[in-house]
């Protein structure tokens, strides 16, 4: 039997253009989930385990005879983004659409239950784990945390995603670091205010601000990394109030920082909370630091690495092996601290509209591809 035949592929398509049309934002996936599920249960795996870190759902197919257990996995969450594309599936909920190809991943993964269903793992289990809270970082590490997670607890982990900008179907990958890690910093500064007349009697953070801008996206670069290894991006910063006759006393800054290894990750913010905590001091100003949606890097293990470049050659298609890690973060990360984990990019075409780019739309065509992959390697582990 062929990996996917014509009326399965359109039944993708079909659900493809329905999930982007209802898209749900990250943790509010209730009604994607329960559509993913609808669609699950009529592929008959040996147990679906739904509500896993939060609205998560992972479809088992058991072989019931000794073997890898090998998991697949994809995203449900979309954007808060207005989408501006017109196709005839445009997202029915203003503000929200799926912008970064989540509603064609869940396509992909679909299509490997309906192809699992026919041919089930001669050996080992194949898992398909529909993952909530990607975007934000939150769910990964909320699926590895639940209770059930010892139920699908896999031995090798495989994720993709499509990418603009690079040639329609072509897989990309790497052994090692694949992604970076990526946290964001948000700093409140806190001083007191005065008559604008007499700044003097105030503490204004505005000196404060001004150093800690100028130096934040220094911090990598004086540790000795460079921009392919670790970067700081200023995000946003406010100060003070309407009134122009009142100094400010408070202030806020926003900066992402990235790494291409949790470890750099780690030593990075440890300097940039040290130098704002003294700029502060030396200002007169109170001082706190919180953290946002933090994720770790990617890192591909070389014997999962190998599976995706072997199911690339079975399937005839371009492989790019890569020699640097892509800046942009994705929460899979977590799944390699607990296996043997490999993710692999699918060209999504050079003049495809970048992801959340507010015209953007999955390129259907990569479906059959996505799954192609997917089940090479699942032939090579449990076949």
């Amino acid at each position: 039997m062929s990996v996917i035949e014509l009326n399965v592929l359109d039944e993708l398509i079909a659900l493809r253009r329905e999930l982007h049309q209802y898209p749900e934002l990250s943790g509010e996936e209730e009604n994607t989930a329960n559509r993913i599920k609808a669609l699950l249960e009529t592929c008959s795996p040996s147990q679906i385990i739904d509500q896993i870190g939060g609205h998560g759902i992972a479809a088992i197919f058991d072989s019931e005879t000794e073997g890898p257990s090998v998991l697949f996995r994809c995203e449900l969450d979309a954007l808060p983004i207005f989408e501006v594309g017109q196709p005839k599936w445009r997202s029915k909920e203003d503000g929200k659409a799926h912008l970064c190809g989540h509603d064609g991943h869940m396509s992909i993964i679909c299509g490997l239950a309906r192809h699992f269903a026919e041919n089930p793992p001669r050996k080992g289990r194949i898992i398909l784990l529909f993952q909530p809270a990607e975007e934000n970082g939150a769910g990964a590490s909320a699926i590895i945390n639940d209770p059930k997670f010892s139920l699908i607890k896999p031995d090798y982990a495989f994720a993709l995603h499509n990418l603009p900008g690079r040639p329609l179907h072509e897989i990309g990958v790497k052994s090692g670091p694949f992604n970076f890690a990526s946290e964001g910093l948000i700093v409140n500064l806190v001083g007191k205010t005065s008559h604008a007349s007499h700044p003097e009697d105030g503490i204004s953070p505005a000196s404060a601000v001004a150093e800690i801008l100028a130096k934040l996206p220094n911090v990598p670069q004086e540790l000795g990394y460079d921009h392919r290894t670790a970067l700081c991006t200023l995000i946003s910063t406010r100060m003070g109030g309407k009134a122009f006759g009142v100094t400010p006393a408070d202030a806020r800054i926003k900066a992402t920082l990235r790494s291409s290894t949790n470890a750099a990750q780690q030593k990075l913010m440890h300097h940039m909370q040290e130098l704002v905590k003294q700029v502060a001091r030396r200002n007169g100003l109170g001082v706190t630091l919180n953290h946002r949606e933090k994720f770790l890097s990617c890192q591909n293990d070389p014997e999962a690495t190998n599976y995706i470049k072997k199911a690339a050659k079975n399937c005839n298609l371009a492989l790019d092996e890569l020699q640097e890690p892509f800046r942009w973060s994705e929460d899979f990360g977590n799944f390699s601290l607990v296996a043997k984990t490999a993710m692999f990019v699918l060209g999504a075409g050079q003049t495809q509209p970048q992801l959340h780019n507010s015209d953007y739309d999955f390129p259907e065509e990569l479906i059959e591809t996505g799954m192609k992959m997917f089940v090479s390697i699942a032939d090579e582990l449990c076949g």
